[in-house]
């Protein structure tokens, strides 16, 4: 990490690019993102993820402009085409949060507990409003999310019942979920418990801004 002043202004430099597949930074790593007035971020999805949680915690994600220089990954560059990376103005985005504290801005998933691709094939027991609509309710496979960004405060949700079998796809700003101990992954990034309730929703109120 790189700090330097500007005139009038503090920027800081996050160089998270040596993170490794499912890995999050220490908290140490992004804490500065913390105090700066503008951000340059160089890495994959769960480094941005992280230092966009700092200013959430901080209450200053739509002060803080942010600057992105993706990783090579799939995620990373998929991201960086649908939010306009390297294009156009500086624009507020919206901002997918969970009740346990994170963001999430490319694909999270809840799945059975466990590690491994066993664990892909396990099925867990489940209900999961996606807004007013039932989407779960018995046993299931996964359930995918994805934040919609060609839309306002929307998240995408698809439920797999079976492997192989058709999926069920819907759109709204809030999935709630209740169910027997699963595995939730943000970004890639497994979170360190298995949890029996969970919610993703694109908070209205909160916005982040992006500086292509």
């Amino acid at each position: 990490m790189v700090r330097w002043q500007g005139i009038g202004m503090a920027s800081v430099q996050l160089d998270l690019r040596r993170l490794e597949p499912g890995q999050a930074p220490r908290p140490t790593d992004v804490a500065a993102a913390g105090e700066a007035e503008s951000l340059r971020v160089r890495g994959p999805v769960p480094g941005l993820a992280a230092v966009l949680t700092v200013l959430l915690k901080a209450q200053r994600t739509s002060l803080v402009p942010v600057a992105w220089e993706p990783a090579d990954d799939k995620a990373s560059l998929a991201l960086a085409r649908d939010i306009g990376v390297g294009t156009g103005e500086p624009r507020d985005l919206c901002l997918v949060r969970d009740d346990h504290g994170g963001v999430l801005l490319h694909h999270g998933r809840v799945q059975a507990d466990g590690d491994g691709r066993r664990s892909l094939s396990r099925r867990l027991g489940l209900q999961a409003h996606h807004d007013d609509i039932k989407v779960a309710d018995g046993e299931i496979t996964r359930i995918d999310v994805r934040p919609v960004w060609r839309a306002v405060d929307t998240i995408g949700v698809t439920v797999m019942t079976l492997p192989l079998r058709p999926t069920r796809h819907t759109s709204g700003r809030a999935l709630q979920i209740a169910s027997d101990p699963a595995r939730v992954l943000r970004d890639g990034v497994a979170y360190p418990r298995p949890v029996h309730r969970w919610t993703w929703y694109a908070d209205d109120r909160v916005r982040w801004r992006l500086q292509p």
